[in-house]
């Protein structure tokens, strides 16, 4: 408890004051920024390139729509979403400078340097102004948001009439011994990667815990559903590992 807010939060396995949560966060990814992309290939084995193509297909990104990515990172849907739809522009937000900066030294960055915004900033108080983007999505994200509540509150905020929200998490699989055979998987082998590659155990080890904090698929599209979305719908991907959520503003 903290004589700020008395509110706690969840840090991985650990409960902390809210407070401390966006700063421990913000270290996690500033530590592990330069070495993401790559990590992100070695944990999923290439199949996190598979589950963004998969929502680049149920989004359908259009001609001349405005994105807001938040916790856009290395901008991996942006340049999807951009690619797919002429004359689109896109913002990728992030509240860690590193991850921005690595995703502005792509290649892809440069090529569409006259559609592309990168911009520091919270899910829980975004810098923009209501009714500003035609989509917003979050990948592998939101679980790390100290109040989702929020972070969805925002969203609804920032997203036209008619607008939709989409996002990519790891999530539950449906089936107990798939998900045992999972956690161990998770919790032996993602730490020990993330300290030959990235240099950094404790940062990966946070992560395999708060895929385990974050809501299940039904408990999700509910808490979306709460923030004033409506159509909320959800497709589990590679079993349940991870799951896409989507939301209209209606």
């Amino acid at each position: 408890m903290t004589q700020e807010t008395g509110r706690t939060t969840h840090f991985g396995y650990q409960d902390i004051p809210e407070e401390e949560k966006a700063g421990r966060v913000h270290g996690v990814f500033s530590s592990v920024a330069s070495r993401y992309d790559v990590m992100n290939d070695a944990m999923s084995m290439g199949i996190h390139r598979v589950w963004k193509d998969a929502m680049m297909d149920w989004l359908a990104p259009r001609p001349n729509q405005r994105l807001l990515d938040v916790a856009g990172g290395t901008g991996d849907i942006a340049f999807r979403f951009l690619k797919r739809a002429p004359g689109a522009t896109a913002v990728v937000c992030d509240m860690t400078e590193g991850m921005l900066v690595a995703g502005r030294e792509r290649a892809e960055a440069e090529a569409m340097a006259d559609r592309l915004d990168w911009v520091v900033g919270d899910a829980m108080a975004l810098p923009f102004d209501a009714g500003s983007f035609d989509v917003y999505t979050i990948s592998f994200g939101i679980r790390n948001v100290t109040r989702i509540e929020d972070a969805l509150a925002e969203a609804y905020r920032v997203l036209r009439p008619g607008g939709r929200l989409m996002v990519l998490e790891f999530s539950q699989l449906p089936n107990p011994l798939m998900q045992k055979a999972y956690d161990l998987y998770s919790f032996n082998v993602i730490p020990r990667m993330g300290q030959a590659i990235a240099g950094d155990r404790e940062s990966y080890q946070y992560l395999v815990e708060s895929i385990r904090r974050f809501p299940d698929q039904a408990r999700f599209a509910d808490m979306i559903a709460g923030a004033g979305f409506g159509n909320v719908n959800w497709r589990n991907l590679s079993f349940g590992i991870a799951a896409l959520h989507s939301g209209w503003k209606i």
